[in-house]
């Protein structure tokens, strides 16, 4: 059956797509003036922050009269983006923390403020989905199944539906997995997992259990459930 999403939907679907262009035009022309940079051997660090760039860059650029004709206007170009993109990324953390479903899904481990409102506007109505477990099948994270005869073969998983909400919730389970100190039996469950498959099959296990997890939070009306941890010999 095909949803039709609400106007609240498709304006937090604006605000996203809108910060996500900007961004990506913004890492282009980074990475633009990165490869123009070595044909005259100059390599900056491979790890540059958005707002690190500018302040690193321009001063080598003006330092060099003939390169600050051809690469002056392509920086000023990329730091108008960038600003550009701070204040629609503003915009979305205050909506995103404004909105009552999003504060709570917020509560549970890697989940910011973009992963909770893609998740919010994907999904736009709770109810319409009978049991938890298929939200995750809905946005393609569960394994492919091939059946004939004796074989049941389990693949890759399906990617089907919405690639935005199954990137965000990826990149919320490997922050959990990754970044998060405090523990919680998901984590726990993930990095027992990835001992016996791998960390990349685990995050995707993890990002499947996570949006069963936030779509019953959000169903139950429920903050995130730390679990108790064991005791420690």
């Amino acid at each position: 059956e095909v949803h039709i999403h609400s106007m609240d939907s498709h304006h937090i679907r604006a605000l996203l797509a809108s910060r996500k262009a900007v961004l990506d035009k913004c890492v282009d022309l980074e990475n633009e003036i990165r490869g123009l940079f070595k044909v005259f051997g100059i390599k900056l660090p491979p790890k540059l922050g958005h707002g690190a760039f500018d302040p690193k860059v321009r001063p080598i650029i003006e330092a060099d009269r003939v390169l600050s004709k051809s690469l002056l206007p392509v920086l000023d170009a990329r730091l108008v983006l960038y600003k550009t993109f701070r204040e629609l990324d503003n915009r979305t953390r205050k909506a995103a923390h404004a909105d009552p479903v999003c504060q709570r899904l917020m509560t549970a481990p890697g989940v910011g403020f973009v992963t909770a409102l893609t998740f919010k506007a994907a999904v736009d109505d709770p109810t319409r989905f009978k049991r938890s477990r298929t939200v995750a099948a809905y946005f393609g994270l569960t394994p492919r199944r091939f059946q004939s005869g004796e074989l049941d073969l389990d693949g890759h998983i399906s990617k089907c539906g919405d690639a935005g909400v199954r990137y965000t919730l990826y990149v919320a389970a490997n922050a959990m997995m990754t970044r998060s100190s405090k523990w919680s039996s998901l984590k726990a469950w993930g990095m027992q997992l990835a001992k016996t498959r791998g960390h990349r099959r685990a995050v995707i296990a993890v990002a499947r259990k996570l949006a069963v997890i936030l779509h019953r939070m959000w169903i139950d009306d429920t903050q995130f459930r730390w679990g108790t941890e064991p005791a420690r010999s």
